[in-house]
């Protein structure tokens, strides 16, 4: 009989960490659902974020060919190991997801130390603990810290990889974060199937009318859906708030064509920057350009400059973009 999540907690003596937002799922009925959410194939290679004691991941190795699974929480990286002793096909690298190359952590040859550590790209520990606004907005690409820079995907044409999906049951506070970190990666996932708040998942899904930075964001790069609602009595320790499945099948490629997507972002960005306003203002302050120029964008784009940002498409903002970036 497989060990529940409460038996592991008691055997290893474990304390979910508040500061990595740790609530394992501890619904059977759940877990198979999000495993199949995903479609696995022995074909497949699953990255899985954030396994906890491997409840999930035991259903992903079942299915799937090759499952990858990144833990930053070291007190669970020898338990981990211990309990898939005898499946080859699954393997736990102690990392930082949002410090790390997503093809460097799918290369068969990846160096690790004896704890499981990618040695060449040695993790900050720290670097999870990002603000709480990213989980509402994309990071601005154009405009990168020190800090930020660990969000960037690096690209490393040494280290191709093939096709894989990943499944995640993401702390609330980087889910933004690790979207782009995915969407935006050089080989991202042909499909992602990820626990998210229920009021996010609600948000990524919106279309024009109620439309957010973080739905225009998702929705560039993938076609979102929420699979199922996941209620709080489903995790331990019990969240405030519900959670939901989310499925996205990333696009081929991004939803608006014939844009640079920094240009199209900075465009999205300063619309949604004062989002109570009309376009015309919102534009003009967060472009820095005189009201005359946007309106006469506006209006090349035939868009109103009295609309407020949430009611546009991703197809509008692509044709403000080339208005504006001819």
């Amino acid at each position: 009989m497989t060990a529940s999540v409460f038996d592991l907690i008691r055997q290893y003596d474990l304390d979910p960490k508040k500061s990595l937002g740790q609530n394992f799922l501890v619904d059977e009925t759940h877990l198979a659902r999000i495993a199949a959410a995903a479609d696995l194939t022995p074909e497949d290679t699953v990255l899985e974020i954030g396994p906890g004691l491997g409840v999930l991941t035991r259903h992903l190795a079942e299915q799937a060919g090759h499952v990858v699974a990144v833990e930053l929480d070291d007190r669970l990286i020898p338990i981990l190991r211990h309990r898939f002793a005898d499946q080859p096909n699954v393997r736990f690298v102690h990392a930082d997801i949002l410090a790390v190359d997503v093809a460097d952590l799918l290369t068969e040859d990846a160096t690790e130390d004896s704890d499981g550590r990618k040695t060449e790209d040695e993790p900050n520990a720290t670097s999870s603990a990002s603000s709480a606004s990213e989980t509402v907005d994309f990071v601005d690409a154009t405009r990168i810290t020190d800090h930020e820079s660990r969000l960037l995907p690096i690209t490393n044409p040494q280290s191709p990889i093939t096709s894989y999906k990943v499944v995640a049951n993401l702390p609330y506070y980087i889910t933004s974060a690790v979207l782009r970190h995915l969407l935006e990666a050089p080989q991202p996932p042909t499909l992602a199937v990820v626990m998210v708040q229920r009021e996010v998942a609600k948000r990524i899904v919106a279309g024009p009318g109620d439309m957010s930075l973080l739905a225009i964001g998702v929705q560039f790069y993938a076609v979102p859906k929420i699979v199922q609602k996941v209620p709080a009595g489903a995790f331990h320790p019990r969240p405030k708030v519900d959670s939901a499945v989310l499925r996205l099948d990333v696009r081929p490629q991004p939803a608006v064509a014939d844009v640079d997507p920094v240009r199209y972002f900075d465009v999205v960005r300063a619309g949604f920057g004062q989002k109570r306003k009309q376009l015309l203002n919102s534009l003009s302050s967060g472009l820095s350009t005189s009201k005359e120029v946007i309106r006469a964008r506006l209006e090349a784009a035939q868009i109103d400059p009295q609309r407020r940002a949430e009611t546009l498409s991703l197809q509008e903002w692509g044709a403000l973009t080339r208005a504006l970036y001819p």
